[in-house]
């Protein structure tokens, strides 16, 4: 091989070095840009992420916050309805015959078991009541 031959070889695989290290510095340069994306990406997604325990934070706050004044409500109402259970079964009481009693001391049957049966009516109906706002109330909370 003569030495015009000898350089062209070397010419020929020196373009080819340089062709193959331009294509793996562009390689290399978009492979930096997509690094760079996705760092950028990882950052929107902390941030998103810490937004939502932010929000999860407040929306546990706010519902123990909710829960609580049902319970209250619900405290109030069975305070009322218990209220109303006793001045009912007092005026019951009051209104209604009082049990006499017979020549052996006991009270009057029929006028016992009309109390009897007006108590067992009121706890009845107070707690359909109660029942009913606590699943209106439940409702509201879902």
């Amino acid at each position: 091989m003569t030495n015009t031959q000898t350089i062209q070889k070397l010419n020929e695989a020196l373009n080819t070095l340089i062709k193959a290290y331009e294509e793996l510095q562009n390689d290399n340069t978009n492979l930096k840009v997509r690094i760079n994306e996705l760092e950028d990406e990882v950052l929107d997604l902390e941030s998103t992420k810490e937004d939502l325990e932010y929000n999860v934070k407040e929306f546990k706050t706010s519902t123990e916050a909710d829960n609580s004044n049902i319970n209250s409500m619900l405290g109030k109402i069975e305070g009322l309805l218990n209220n109303k259970v006793n001045s009912t079964n007092s005026n019951s009481n009051n209104s209604s015959e009082k049990p006499q009693n017979n020549s052996n001391g006991s009270f009057n049957s029929q006028s016992d078991i009309k109390v009897e049966e007006q108590k067992k009516e009121d706890e009845n109906s107070n707690k359909i009541d109660l029942n009913r706002m606590a699943s209106l109330l439940n409702g509201f909370n879902n």
